[in-house]
């Protein structure tokens, strides 16, 4: 495996960003530690982006993606919406995968400098200043669900914690006061989020607060179903859960057909995200809606506007919406809720 500039930095005992203005030729690096660094270059014979560096004022028409996977319904609506976006603006999407891996992600984001106008990067253990190092200044960044702060970066989320509040919230119109959570996982945003509306709601509604309700998942299928026994042999035992998103909602359903179980009846269950199979599970579930498809279509109107704007970055928030339908125990089925 090639070097990279994160093993340059650690060679020389210095930070990322020291290690790319010695390579960009700054005058602000004293002369002991540009040689230190100049040093580990030859030692490790890393190879910057010359090409990224020669090529980035030409027009390519084409925007870079950074994805930490591929898989699933909600990468492939957020990924129909950056194509369609892209298709009405005279772009092409060049979309790659980092598997969640670091050195991956560097590798994927050097191959893609030189060849976009732009990036657009959901990268849920997001390095800023390893970022800010990478990326030449003058190329328009959009960053997807995160909770960076800095000046120099757009970027876009949902609304994940009033989304959260609004689906506990309901739970508790129907009458539950011990809701569970099956969580996201503590290295995502969105998870964080959620996990803190559904803690405010918690809070504000006087249900029970109780630690053992909330249950970590890690977005997939199979941790909703793997969920289900850890809820059956709690006592008192939750009669409601709020999965954090769709897959893991509706692993849960699975695991409590395998258990004999049955929603609303014996656990109300609201998701999160609707995605398109959401309204086709058996009961149909409840869930809150994240407009996927206008994430990817405002990310790549924002980063196209970027590249010929003054204006000073952003975040936007994407408003959610709770659709209601028959496992948390409404009678009515939601009707179909693709974003226009």
């Amino acid at each position: 495996m090639s070097a990279t500039i994160r093993d340059v930095a650690e060679q020389a005992n210095v930070s990322v960003a020291t290690v790319s203005r010695v390579l960009n030729g700054s005058d602000s690096v004293r002369a002991e530690t540009e040689a230190q660094v100049l040093d580990a270059v030859e030692a490790l014979n890393y190879l910057p982006n010359e090409a990224a560096r020669s090529l980035r004022t030409q027009k390519t028409r084409t925007v870079g993606v950074l994805l930490p996977n591929m898989h699933g319904e909600f990468f492939a609506q957020v990924t129909r919406g950056l194509d369609q976006q892209a298709g009405r603006d005279g772009h092409h999407v060049l979309v790659s995968n980092s598997h969640t891996d670091e050195e991956e992600a560097e590798s994927v984001l050097r191959s893609l400098l030189g060849r976009v106008e732009g990036l657009i990067i959901l990268w849920p253990r997001l390095d800023i200043e390893f970022l800010e190092a990478l990326v030449p200044d003058d190329l328009p960044i959009v960053l997807l669900s995160t909770s960076v702060d800095t000046s120099r970066f757009r970027s876009l989320s949902f609304d994940n914690r009033g989304g959260a509040y609004a689906a506990v919230e309901h739970l508790a119109e129907h009458g539950h006061d011990r809701v569970a959570i099956l969580t996201g996982g503590p290295d995502n945003f969105d998870a964080r989020e959620r996990l803190a509306g559904y803690r405010d709601a918690v809070a504000d509604l006087g249900l029970v607060a109780d630690p053992a309700l909330e249950i970590e998942g890690d977005f997939t299928q199979e941790a909703g179903r793997a969920a289900v026994a850890r809820l059956t042999r709690l006592s008192p035992r939750p009669t409601a859960l709020f999965a954090s998103n769709d897959s893991m909602a509706l692993g849960v359903l699975r695991g409590m057909h395998e258990a004999g179980l049955r929603a609303p009846d014996d656990l109300a269950l609201v998701g999160f995200d609707d995605i398109p199979t959401a309204r086709y599970a058996a009961p149909s579930l409840t869930t809150v809606h994240a407009p996927t498809l206008e994430l990817g279509r405002r990310a790549v109107d924002t980063l196209l506007r970027a590249s010929t704007s003054a204006e000073a970055p952003v975040h936007q928030t994407l408003e959610t919406r709770l659709v209601r339908r028959e496992s948390c125990g409404c009678a009515s089925v939601g009707a179909p809720t693709e974003d226009p």
